[in-house]
């Protein structure tokens, strides 16, 4: 992992103009200079998902206000509070910036104490979870990190292996954006990832979020015409009995 683009500075400067262009690379660190006189000055926002009002979470690391994270954040930590005092592992780490927790956290590239740094595939915990959760991490499988191969055949292997993880009765549920992997995107299309459940949410304004049909988010853009997703699939998959 040593040579990897997550490792390196100008590797991430060179991915990042090239997954979100040359403007963002300005933009960004311009929203993260302002957040702290601007997030406070916003109107609050909520968003409608599986039938219950939201409020969309507005926090100054990643400028939560102006991407996706408002709408996945308070999913993610729901679902961490309907399962506390359980076991819980999440792929990625995401959750642990916004709240704290003692959940267990695997993230391959990401070092920091507490996490696991393994890949999904190959890890083989002690004992098996009763929620595995994962928030925006999944696109990246196979088309940002070192794996060989189709991103396609990463994705299902490491979803497969989330699954398997679960305790009998035991949920597994993740956030990704529409528009950003082809590979994820053509598996949605295809209705190929045999989640159990699957919502979808579309961004109508900066802030502006609601649940849709699968016909109207897929084939969503990425970062138009607003910054960063544009459409979220949410999807959980239940643990076997």
């Amino acid at each position: 992992m040593s040579g990897h683009l997550y490792n390196s500075r100008l590797g991430k400067v060179r991915w990042f103009v090239h997954r979100f262009g040359v403007g963002e690379l300005f933009r960004l660190p311009l929203r993260k200079l302002v957040t702290q006189w601007v997030r406070p000055r916003l109107q609050p926002r909520t968003f409608r998902f599986r039938d219950k009002d939201w409020d969309c979470f507005y926090h100054d690391y990643n400028v939560t206000w102006c991407n996706e994270r408002c709408v996945e954040v308070p999913v993610g930590l729901d679902y961490l509070e309907r399962f506390r005092g359980q076991a819980v592992l999440e792929v990625g780490n995401v959750l642990s910036h916004y709240a704290t927790g003692d959940h267990t956290v695997l993230d391959k590239y990401e070092r920091a104490h507490g996490i696991v740094n393994e890949d999904i595939v190959e890890y083989k915990p002690v004992k098996p979870f009763d929620l595995v959760l994962s928030i925006s991490t999944l696109e990246h499988i196979g088309f940002d990190d070192d794996a060989a191969g189709e991103s396609r055949e990463k994705l299902l292997a490491a979803i497969s292996a989330c699954r398997a993880l679960l305790e009998p009765g035991g949920l597994f549920a993740f956030t990704v954006p529409l528009g950003y992997n082809p590979d994820l995107d053509q598996l949605i299309a295809d209705k190929a990832l045999g989640a159990d459940r699957e919502w979808f949410m579309q961004r109508s304004g900066p802030r502006d979020w609601g649940e849709v049909p699968r016909e109207k988010a897929t084939g969503a853009a990425y970062g138009r015409p607003y910054p960063y997703a544009n459409a979220l699939l949410i999807a959980e998959y239940d643990g076997a009995n």
